[in-house]
């Protein structure tokens, strides 16, 4: 394309354009030459975090737990809850809602028969009277393991131990 020349009055005109333009307060700027549409003035949604939204969703799977997996009589749940140094454990019938079996590592009958040193022998210890009152009570199975969302540690491992061993454990 080759470029032509322009008569002197046709770019005056042009420049002139351009000069009304830019004398305009509208049209003051560069960025205002084109007219935009005025912003919506909606206020934006705003969206912020809680701060305990992972204890209420560890609530939450453990009531969904508990609607799936109800404990019986012969088929009791196994909940168990670990705090800072002990261990406790029960065995609920859910139906009847009653406790069949509870065992912690606080109680005398299980630190009076072996000196445990140390926590973990505890809940160990607590484990094999578990098995043993599931035998006292004729349950041969387990409806579900509630660890109420607490990590297997060394203290929940050991515990798991003689549990698993009898074969109490659901798999």
């Amino acid at each position: 394309m080759a470029l032509l020349p322009v008569p002197l009055g046709q770019a005056l005109r042009l420049s002139s354009i351009v000069s009304e333009r830019c004398t305009n307060p509208f049209y003051s700027s560069p960025s205002l030459a084109f007219p935009r549409r005025p912003r919506p003035s909606h206020s934006f949604l705003r969206i912020e975090a809680r701060n305990i939204t992972r204890t209420e969703n560890a609530k939450v799977r453990n009531r969904r737990m508990r609607r799936k997996f109800n404990g019986s009589p012969t088929k009791p749940r196994l909940s168990v809850f670990c705090s800072n140094k002990q261990l406790y454990a029960m065995l609920v019938d859910d139906q009847n809602k009653k406790t069949l079996f509870y065992a912690s590592t606080l109680q005398k009958s299980i630190h009076e028969t072996c000196s445990c040193s140390s926590t973990i022998e505890a809940a160990q210890r607590v484990g094999e009277e578990l098995v043993k009152a599931c035998k006292d009570l004729d349950i041969s199975e387990i409806s579900s393991y509630d660890r109420n969302g607490f990590a297997r540690g060394e203290r929940m491992a050991a515990f798991e131990i003689p549990i698993s061993h009898h074969g109490f454990l659901p798999r």
